[in-house]
């Protein structure tokens, strides 16, 4: 099938591995339209975070998924996929990367833990307009919906841009489209989960931790994007790659600050 002049170079990722079906249900959302390259982990490696592989070799192979599909399977983090892709496994730099579906929301505390979200990152540092991508639940996701929305969205990312170093992260309720209220523009809640470690010993006698949380937070920002999710709407957050705190910078020349 021909692409229209319109199609895009879009790099597919995720944390959930290769074989994931939110990653796929994006390349049944777009592939009719768009080029499509899909480079994601062998395995699952959620909530890794933006870690990278210094130690050890990185191996990336072709599998073929669906009866026919194919992508490339790498050996190492999200942020790796996207490394590698950028520097090695494509002839040129896509014009889009979207990292998801992910099973389970990633808002507030959660985009500093997200390798769903840390692919998207990494494309950022590299110029290249990013999109990562949740819905709600790990129940019975409503993939194909919420493929469809992104896939909605995907123009407006073409002809609007993104500033160089920001992404979104976007939210979706794990709810038919008919039933989502609507779409709203939020910022990363702040607000901490109530977490604990439930102390065990394995047959050795050996004490181990597993960490779990009692409850969601209570989102006590105006606008935080997990307090509008669970409000059944779509949400999409700006978040850039630059981290400094210009406003702290200011205040910081008022210190008395010296080399001695």
């Amino acid at each position: 099938m021909a692409l229209s002049q319109a199609s895009m170079k879009i790099l597919l990722t995720n944390d959930d591995g290769i074989h994931a079906p939110g990653l796929w249900a994006l390349y049944r959302a777009l592939k009719s339209t768009h080029q499509l390259i899909v480079v994601a982990p062998e395995r699952e490696r959620s909530a890794v975070g933006h870690g990278i592989t210094l130690h050890k070799p990185l191996r990336a192979f072709k599998v073929t998924v669906n009866a026919g599909d194919e992508g490339w399977a790498v050996t190492g983090t999200p942020a790796d996929c996207v490394k590698l892709s950028m520097v090695e496994l494509l002839d040129h730099r896509p014009d889009l990367v979207i990292s998801g579906i992910n099973p389970g929301a990633n808002v507030g505390v959660n985009l500093n833990y997200s390798g769903t979200v840390a692919a998207a990152k990494e494309a950022a540092l590299y110029g290249v307009p990013a999109l990562a991508v949740s819905v709600q639940s790990s129940e019975n996701p409503h993939y194909d919906e919420a493929a469809a929305f992104v896939a909605r969205l995907v123009p407006q990312v073409r002809d609007k841009g993104l500033p160089s170093g920001v992404f979104l992260n976007i939210n979706i309720p794990n709810l038919p489209m008919g039933e989502v209220a609507g779409v709203k523009i939020t910022r990363q809640g702040c607000d901490l989960y109530d977490e604990y470690f439930e102390k065990r010993r394995d047959p050795r006698n050996r004490v181990y931790y597993w960490q779990g949380y009692e409850s969601q937070p209570a989102y006590t920002q105006d606008n935080a994007d997990g307090a509008v999710l669970a409000e059944k709407y779509i949400t999409i957050t700006p978040v850039r790659c630059d981290m400094t705190d210009y406003g702290m910078m200011e205040h910081l020349h008022a210190w008395r600050l010296s080399k001695e």
